[in-house]
């Protein structure tokens, strides 16, 4: 909210407890024992204690420093190390040790590497499917600079779920994400994921609060949808640090809800906003699961059919 052209502090809704308990420390002394990285730690999530307690994470990949330098993001930037080839097995022991049934994979922006590290990510896929053959798993990806191959290889992988964000609106995109992003070809990606397998859901999040209009808001919703996406979240933009854009505005609970309830009107399958929601947030990936495992029984009783 604003109090004349100066945006007030912190509202009441937006504070959080700090993280603890047993299966916090369990998730972050896995973490830390098997040298991965998660993005709720990298990006600063308000939700860590919350989903860390529930003993899930997201895992971030290919290290942790990004070849972007996105103004939002506080992942730092910078030259990548080189990939560790046992990577995709330690994250496949991580995630068997919770014993999750839903995990979400993301990474660092790999432009010095000449598939973006879509291999890379495919690996891991197929290394965590080995290890639990069960789980549901939703890769984050970076765009590829819209490469159709490498995104080929990660839907060909196996993964139920992929994600792609589109972080804001369009006229806000070349302002607050790298110049090697784009509004469009972020959208681009995501037709492509539905073109390669129809199957696999889609899902793309956007941040509120950095000076975006309302009819901005739902002409994005629309862009999402005409691209085919399933799922789409939206949350509050948090400032990680006084290096980074400030917030414009803190939308309040009342109209996240307004907008939630706006966007469902355009056909998803699935719309979650809140001031804390972020793409990974376990909201979505409990009715995705839902989604997934009905699907998954609907073909197990049409093979039983044809026996």
């Amino acid at each position: 909210m604003m109090i004349s052209g100066r945006l007030e502090k912190k509202p009441e809704w937006l504070r959080i407890r700090l993280p603890s308990g047993e299966n916090y420390v369990k998730v972050r002394q896995t973490i830390s024992s098997l040298g991965l990285h998660t993005v709720c730690e990298e990006a600063r999530c308000p939700n860590i204690g919350e989903c860390w307690g529930g003993g899930t994470a997201t895992i971030m990949i290919m290290g942790d420093i990004c070849t972007r330098g996105c103004r939002f993001c506080s992942v730092t930037s910078g030259k990548p190390l080189y990939l560790d080839p046992d990577e995709p097995e330690r994250v496949a022991k991580a995630i068997k040790k919770w014993g999750l049934k839903y995990v979400v994979i993301t990474s660092v922006c790999r432009d010095d590497l000449q598939d973006g590290g879509a291999t890379h990510i495919a690996k891991t896929i197929r290394a965590v499917k080995l290890h639990c053959p069960e789980i549901i798993i939703e890769p984050l990806i970076p765009d590829f600079n819209g490469n159709r191959h490498a995104i080929e290889k990660v839907a060909c992988a196996g993964p139920e779920v992929i994600s792609h964000n589109i972080e804001t609106v369009a006229r806000l995109s070349p302002l607050i994400r790298d110049r090697r992003a784009a509004y469009e070809q972020s959208l681009h990606v995501l037709k492509i994921i539905k073109e390669i397998n129809y199957k696999i859901y889609t899902k793309s999040s956007i941040m509120l609060g950095l000076g975006e209009t309302e009819e901005e808001v739902m002409l994005a919703a629309k862009d999402l949808r005409s691209a085919g996406v399933d799922i789409v979240s939206i949350g509050q933009y948090l400032q990680p640090t006084t290096r980074h854009l400030p917030v414009k505005e803190y939308i309040t609970p009342e109209k996240f809800d307004s907008y939630r309830k706006n966007i469902e009107k355009l056909g998803f399958a699935y719309v979650v906003a809140g001031p804390f929601i972020r793409s990974s947030y376990k909201a979505g990936e409990l009715f995705i699961k839902n989604m997934v495992y009905r699907q998954q029984q609907q073909q197990h009783q049409h093979q039983q059919q044809k026996i």
